[in-house]
């Protein structure tokens, strides 16, 4: 799974992958590939390295050799790479826009581009209204018919960017801002304070004295592009990474209000004014007020948000919840849940190592794990049938498995368990023997082809994977791809009731265009009393990073931290284990 790019950079190297693949070069594409994950997500860090450290740092860092390294060096002495700039000369696609596309790999960005001189997405819908594409050799009606609805799919996710992708950008610039000596408080607001999947701008909430002095400094941050509007009071921009941010500056005295105000969806705010005024208050982004008759209404709350909502005898809503479903009426007879915290999950049960398609070793992804201050993990490479990425046969997994109990006798304070992500092939039987899979200390199941099965059919496909008694953890169930891949046809009523009855557990992925389950379905494994893990599908030593975004997914869907298995420690995980397999 690789993390889609955030900045030019990563972009770039994406780009040498891509054309390398069109060139059926050996090696070159996986590793630009990996190199470009991991610029995506190092983020800053990357910059900072290679002024600190130069070429010599780069290369310590996860996925980067010597060449690239010097490719980095060269993008951040001269802003462009000499040897991009000849490619994209000798073939002028917008490679890294096609590739968003879920279907169009290097091979047929290739074939559109030597067959139809197709360089965009503008050419490629063209191309699609006039039929051409399954007149290509090897496409036909069946293959364009699929690239159109995946289009269409993407171009209905345009717009919106990932949060794990937007969010360390807006916490950067809420960082910046922090630092400037007339700010007093910071504050993310609307989409990304709740931590919705996808984000369409970034809302800021600023508090000063000096509010002009605030905006000047907002607009003139590293992250900015260009100005959009410039207030008094509010500012819009455009950012660097093709998304709009907005600031809003206020006094210090109503920051709980402004805040309250910009953080809830449409939905919940009207339902919490309508609330108000039932109990004789009206409230804006200025506070709560008193309705008194024949006067002026009494400010009665607006510092903090707490004040607000206990003000009208609620508990205060998490911001994750603030969606207008039923969290005002939790709140108002105090059974809000005590949702699971940020920093709960104490191992990651999904981790690919480069055994498969991961890029870095076994005791590198140990060492990252522990950094973050993890107590295990499991290793669960891909299975043979997924050629693709170099998945594992029995006698190599064996061999893992030797490789694994050498480092756990090694490493002190954590441990490495032995596992698998094995195959979930067609008609429901696994990619590995029982025999196999009864060595294994943790078996995830997962589905990663056969994606347009009728529902019947990819039900019954894995409710029969489900049943294998080896089996622990059903991985991204619905294995749809955020913007790019629609989620399978599946009963999830009745996925949940087998694993209910199996004790197997539903993950809660954490890559950022999976996010799988989603909130939604999250709240439905909670309510029937389901067991979820959360689980990174780390595939590279950055990516246990990315724990905290499935962390904000159990909290949209209701959880607490009693219904994540991993939040428990190590012995507490193995008893489980355990007790599963008698």
């Amino acid at each position: 799974m690789v993390m889609k790019p955030s900045n030019e950079l990563s972009k770039i190297l994406l780009e040498f992958s891509i054309y390398h693949a069109i060139k059926d070069d050996d090696f070159k594409p996986r590793a630009y590939e990996l190199a470009s994950e991991s610029v995506a997500g190092l983020g800053n860090q990357i910059r900072q390295t290679w002024k600190d450290e130069g070429i010599k740092g780069l290369m310590e860092l996860p996925g980067i050799g010597e060449g690239i390294a010097k490719k980095i060096d060269e993008y951040y002495r001269n802003g462009k790479i000499k040897e991009h700039v000849k490619i994209k000369r000798e073939m002028p696609v917008e490679m890294f826009q096609l590739s968003q596309i879920e279907g169009l790999g290097p091979k047929h960005i290739g074939e559109l581009w030597k067959h139809l001189k197709i360089k965009n997405i503008k050419d490629l819908k063209q191309a699609i209204s006039k039929n051409k594409l399954q007149e290509l050799p090897g496409w036909g009606k069946k293959s364009q018919a699929k690239i159109a609805r995946r289009l269409k799919l993407f171009e209905k996710a345009s717009g919106r960017m990932l949060l794990g992708v937007i969010l360390p950008i807006a916490e950067d610039i809420v960082t910046d801002l922090k630092k400037n000596k007339h700010v007093k408080r910071c504050s993310l607001a609307g989409s990304i304070r709740r931590r919705q999947e996808t984000c369409g701008d970034i809302d800021l909430i600023a508090t000063t004295n000096s509010p002009e002095k605030v905006i000047d400094a907002f607009c003139g941050l590293r992250q900015v592009k260009s100005v959009h509007e410039r207030g008094k009071a509010k500012a819009s921009v455009r950012l660097h990474i093709g998304i709009d941010a907005d600031l809003r500056v206020v006094r210090d005295e109503i920051y709980g209000a402004t805040l309250q105000y910009f953080t809830g969806n449409k939905r919940h705010n009207v339902l919490l004014r309508q609330y108000a005024l039932e109990k004789g208050y009206t409230l804006s982004e200025y506070g709560l007020f008193k309705r008194i008759k024949g006067k002026k209404d009494k400010l009665v709350a607006c510092k903090t948000e707490k004040q607000i909502y206990k003000q009208l005898r609620m508990d205060t809503p998490p911001p994750e919840l603030r969606v207008g479903d039923e969290e005002l009426e939790a709140a108002k007879a105090h059974k809000l849940p005590k949702l699971i915290p940020y920093g709960s999950v104490r191992g990651d049960l999904q981790v690919q190592s480069d055994w498969s398609d991961g890029s870095a070793s076994i005791e590198e992804l140990a060492q990252a794990a522990k950094s973050q201050g993890l107590q295990y993990m499991a290793i669960t490479d891909h299975t043979e049938s997924l050629t693709i990425a170099n998945g594992l046969n029995e006698k190599r997994l064996a061999k893992q498995g030797k490789e694994i109990n050498e480092l756990n006798k090694k490493l002190r304070g954590f441990k490495i368990l032995k596992g698998t992500e094995c195959d979930i092939l067609k008609d429901g039987t696994l990619d590995l023997p029982n025999k196999a899979l009864s060595k294994l200390d943790f078996v995830g199941i997962a589905i990663h082809s056969h994606f347009s099965l009728s529902q019947k059919e990819q039900t019954a496909r894995v409710l029969k994977a489900m049943s294998n008694p080896n089996v622990h953890c059903l991985f991204h169930p619905t294995c749809r791809l955020i913007g790019k891949r629609e989620a399978i046809k599946l009963d999830m009523d009745e996925i949940i009731t087998a694993a209910k009855k199996h004790r197997v557990l539903l993950e809660i992925n954490c890559m950022p265009d999976r996010m799988d389950l989603n909130d939604r379905l999250t709240r439905s494994a909670v309510q029937a009393g389901i067991k979820l893990v959360i689980n990174t599908d780390a595939h590279s030593p950055d990516h246990f990073k990315l724990l905290h975004l499935g962390e904000s997914i159990a909290r949209r869907g209701w959880a607490a931290k009693s219904d994540i298995l991993n939040t428990k420690n190590t012995k507490q995980l193995l008893a489980w284990i355990v007790k599963k397999s008698s």
